[in-house]
């Protein structure tokens, strides 16, 4: 798979790992798939009719019903409706309508995953979700609806109903009805052959695509959160010394050393940083950041194997082997690797927020030379007082939103489909997580701005000056109570959009 100079991403039977998928995602990059990915599912689809042509054995989902109707057998001349009839009827999706975003991230994962040639669909049905993600044109997808096996049925059904000319679609942001999309494109609609909405819906590409997006946000919450609190640090007239190479070395773990090196380039060439100190530790939200940042650094690198792996991955069901003349029918679908880890990415950005209010509480609470709530009437004035109840709330709602999802199971499908990971609940959770914590530390940025100029005319380093000085275009200073909300507002939107882009 490669990126060429004309913005062209190619389908090969390679590897793909997530920063070229990031790459695609974050440009206007067309999508298409390679000859030898062509040749594979048409090699694949021919050996399935072949298979299903005249021959009395029944094949999962391809000539009997669905979960605990395997054993009802399908007609030849009914196989096409079999396939719509289920993308119909499974399209039962509820809740809100989730992020386009997220949509387009599926659009592409479904096409990757099929284009390895096992699961017997039509070259058009690939070539049409990479269409729809080509000309923005966006499945209207829910919520609610997937137990993360069995493939993410519900979401994924309004994902496909689009491709036969059903449902509705946002086109470059207006919302319409699919048949009218597609006649304005001049697209006859997909006819789905013979296991063709099965291999649409069995899939995990709901779960893995919350799962991309939350790795790569990940990412950037992590950066953030390292340079926001280097800023608290010297704020809050903090010591260096916890960041020293040899006391994170002899700890032996990766993401401490990692985050522990990160800060002592952050603090280079600080006047603030390398003055006399008055006080012998720190509290642990300062100190403890190697720890802390850390094993999130760790739980993230983790994590991010887990997605790259399943982006990579055929996850419907059955599996079809033209070269060995096998369909297996097993459990690809089954969601439990991306649930298990998207619970523990949620606990590990979680926790990024939890010590991010701890070092806001700190600099508001009138010690070290600080005023109280960061202004210099307070009293009269509130200063930064609400907006640590704000993050408090928010640090409390992660902790609710951190319940493991994947330690729950539901029977469906009248026992057929008796063990289920839930992972669909843990990615939607996951991603309000991280929404979350966006808000949490943009209210420590500013209160820890707000902090750094009660040192002044010290200065902090080089890298930590022009994140404040750039902060500042953003969020002005705070001298008299004012309006608040808008500021934590520009100040979210800088750490989500901005602050993990500034590398000096």
């Amino acid at each position: 798979m490669h990126i060429s100079k004309m913005n062209t991403f190619t389908i090969t039977k390679e590897y793909i790992t997530l920063d070229q998928l990031q790459d695609v995602l974050s440009t206007n990059t067309i999508v298409e798939l390679s000859q030898e990915c062509k040749e594979a599912v048409e090699k694949c689809r021919n050996y399935l009719d072949q298979a299903v042509s005249g021959r009395e054995e029944l094949i999962y989902g391809v000539n009997t019903g669905f979960g605990s109707l395997c054993n009802t057998a399908i007609s030849e001349d009914q196989l096409s409706l079999l396939q719509v009839n289920l993308v119909r009827s499974h399209a039962c999706g509820a809740g809100k309508e989730i992020d386009p975003e997220i949509v387009r991230i599926m659009l592409l994962l479904k096409a990757i995953g099929l284009s390895k040639g096992h699961s017997g669909v039509q070259l058009a049905t690939v070539e049409r979700l990479l269409y729809f993600f080509n000309n923005d044109i966006l499945p209207v997808v829910y919520e609610q609806g997937s137990l993360g096996a069995s493939g993410d049925l519900a979401p994924l059904a309004h994902l496909s109903l689009p491709l036969l000319g059903e449902g509705e679609v946002l086109e470059k942001g207006q919302r319409k009805s699919a048949g009218e999309v597609l006649q304005s494109h001049n697209l006859e609609p997909i006819v789905l052959q013979s296991k063709e909405g099965l291999a649409l819906l069995n899939g995990t590409q709901f779960m893995s695509s919350f799962g991309l997006w939350s790795v790569l946000r990940g990412r950037e919450i992590l950066q953030g959160a390292n340079k926001i609190g280097a800023i608290s640090l010297e704020a809050y007239d903090g010591r260096k010394n916890p960041f020293n190479e040899n006391v994170n070395a002899i700890r032996c773990q990766e993401g401490q050393m990692v985050v522990a090196a990160e800060f002592r380039r952050l603090l280079a060439g600080s006047e603030l940083i390398d003055r006399v100190k008055v006080n012998v530790q720190d509290p642990y939200s300062f100190r403890c950041v190697p720890q802390v940042h850390g094993a999130s650094f760790d739980a993230l690198s983790y994590v991010f194997q887990i997605i790259e792996k399943e982006v990579n991955a055929v996850t419907d069901n059955p599996t079809i082997f033209p070269d060995e003349d096998e369909v297996v029918s097993a459990g690809n679908f089954h969601g439990q690797p991306l649930a298990l880890s998207m619970d523990f990415l949620a606990i590990a950005i979680a926790e990024l927020g939890s010590i991010s209010e701890r070092r806001t509480y700190k600099l508001i609470s009138g010690t070290r030379d600080l005023p109280a709530f960061l202004v210099t009437n307070p009293g009269l004035n509130s200063g930064y007082m609400i907006p640590q109840y704000a993050q408090a709330s928010i640090v409390s709602q992660n902790k609710q939103l951190c319940t493991p999802a994947s330690v729950d199971t539901i029977d469906s499908s009248n026992g057929q489909e008796d063990h289920v990971s839930m992972g669909a609940n843990a990615a939607t959770k996951l991603y309000r997580v991280i929404d979350n914590v966006f808000s949490i530390l943009g209210i420590e940025l500013m209160n820890a701005s707000q902090a750094i100029e009660f040192r002044r005319p010290g200065k902090s380093s080089p890298v930590l000056e022009e994140i404040l000085h750039l902060f500042r275009k953003e969020v002005p200073l705070t001298e008299n109570d004012t309006y608040m909300h808008p500021r934590m507002e520009a100040s979210k939107n800088f750490v989500k959009n901005e602050l993990w882009k500034i590398n000096l």
